[in-house]
């Protein structure tokens, strides 16, 4: 039996029919990016505090989503329980930057290695991961013009990222994923942010010529120069910068 106006019982038009609802992003999620924002842009500080109350008041969310929230960022690392007074961010010790570097530097390497080999196995055509690549570049040359630094901070990873993806590894791409928050804390690190920028200039220009070997090498020195960025940083180490072709 029709209903009046011709809509259907269900309150749908037909062109509805069969249509996906629109999957919304739950609260608790957006709550956990949102404080993971603020600690890679070191709004909430290595060592501070974070009250539940007061981090809910400031995303305007109920405290049920934020204290999820807070809890997972417990379990990813990026935060910490104190006894009987919630949780505060992690300060990162020396051997946390140890162990990152020794586990990112053989596969950002070899995601290089790999992005190259499908680049030249592409041309004379570009494959479309290299454009993406080639707007990483540019959007992180605005960002720093604009001298905006967490936007910066996010073209640095999607950099990384992108990279990963041209590889066309899934377990490349799938292992590299468990890194990417600590990395982008440590990005945010930035003694010459020009500098580094330079360098994924340079590997992006080994890996669209084909060159496996020479993306490889300048891969290996970014993340060499990353580190002792870190280092310096955090713990006063000197930095001595390395120089690209």
């Amino acid at each position: 039996m029709g209903v009046a106006g011709g809509g259907t019982a269900s309150g749908r038009e037909p062109a509805e029919w069969g249509r996906a609802p629109v999957a919304r992003t739950p609260l608790s999620a957006q709550a956990r990016e949102a404080v993971r924002e603020r600690i890679v842009d070191r709004r909430y500080p290595m060592g501070s505090r974070l009250v539940e109350r007061e981090v809910a008041e400031e995303l305007r969310m109920s405290r049920v989503p934020v204290r999820e929230a807070l809890r997972a960022l417990v379990a990813e690392g990026l935060l910490e329980l104190l006894p009987h007074s919630g949780v505060r961010v992690r300060r990162l010790e020396r051997a946390d930057v140890r162990w990152l570097y020794e586990v990112w530097e053989p596969l950002a390497v070899q995601a290089s290695r790999l992005a190259a080999r499908a680049v030249a196995s592409a041309l004379p055509g570009e494959p479309a991961g290299l454009a993406a690549l080639r707007a990483s570049l540019e959007g992180a040359e605005r960002a720093a013009t604009a001298d905006e630094g967490a936007r910066e901070v996010a073209e640095h990873a999607a950099f990384h990222e992108r990279i990963v993806a041209l590889s066309g590894n899934p377990l490349l791409a799938r292992t590299m994923e468990q890194l990417d928050w600590q990395l982008r804390l440590l990005f945010g690190l930035r003694a010459e942010p020009g500098h580094m920028r330079a360098q994924h200039a340079d590997i992006f220009r080994r890996i669209a010529a084909g060159d496996e070997e020479a993306a490889a090498a300048s891969t290996l020195l970014h993340v060499r120069d990353s580190r002792s960025v870190a280092l310096q940083s955090l713990f006063g180490d000197t930095c001595l910068y390395t120089k690209t072709d």
